[in-house]
């Protein structure tokens, strides 16, 4: 009962020691229609949906698993940093994550999976020709750009709805102000 107490107490003062988060709102982007920029923009509809699936989880909310076999929350969160990484290393994004994965807590894991899918936003809308991101795993065989897309994008996007759905599944869905369709929050 102790630990239980000690976790929810650890998760409240760390939920609201954070720093604000990217992803609180889809950023402005030009309206100019290129490959980076659609592309950019898919990512960031992922970490905004990732931010606010995720946001203000509870530890019951994180070890809620549906009946049968799969993951559990905290798993399919500690899933889409891995997902996040991925990401980064097969677009070459060079960028430091903070704490081993291993070391993390979900409060630190939230913030590095959204700083790292803000990194690869990033890199994919400086990017000048997008055949150039993906890298040669062993130095022999090309990973095509579009396998980025339908597999560590696309399921991303999924876990992230999953995540939505575990946490309405244990009594705190998502804030009711969020507009996934404009990417905004209503005050």
């Amino acid at each position: 009962m102790k630990l239980v107490i000690i976790t929810m107490l650890f998760f409240t003062i760390s939920i609201y020691s954070q720093k604000k988060m990217p992803y609180y709102q889809i950023p402005n982007m030009e309206e100019k229609y290129t490959a980076q920029n659609i592309l950019a923009r898919m990512i960031d509809g992922l970490g905004f949906r990732y931010y606010w699936s995720t946001k203000g989880l509870r530890a019951e909310d994180l070890a809620y698993q549906p009946k049968g076999e799969g993951r559990n929350c905290q798993e399919t969160v500690n899933h889409l940093y891995d997902l996040s990484t991925t990401m980064l290393r097969l677009t070459k994004t060079v960028f430091k994550q903070e704490i081993k994965k291993n070391k993390m807590t979900f409060v630190a894991m939230r913030k590095q999976t959204l700083l790292n899918i803000q990194a690869l936003s990033n890199r994919i809308q400086i990017c000048k020709n997008l055949a150039d991101l993906t890298l040669k795993n062993n130095g022999e065989i090309r990973v095509p750009f579009f396998n980025l897309i339908n597999g560590p994008i696309a399921d991303a996007i999924w876990h992230s709805g999953q995540v939505a759905s575990f946490r309405r599944s244990s009594e705190n869905p998502i804030n009711s102000k969020v507009n996934q369709f404009t990417g905004t929050v209503s005050e």
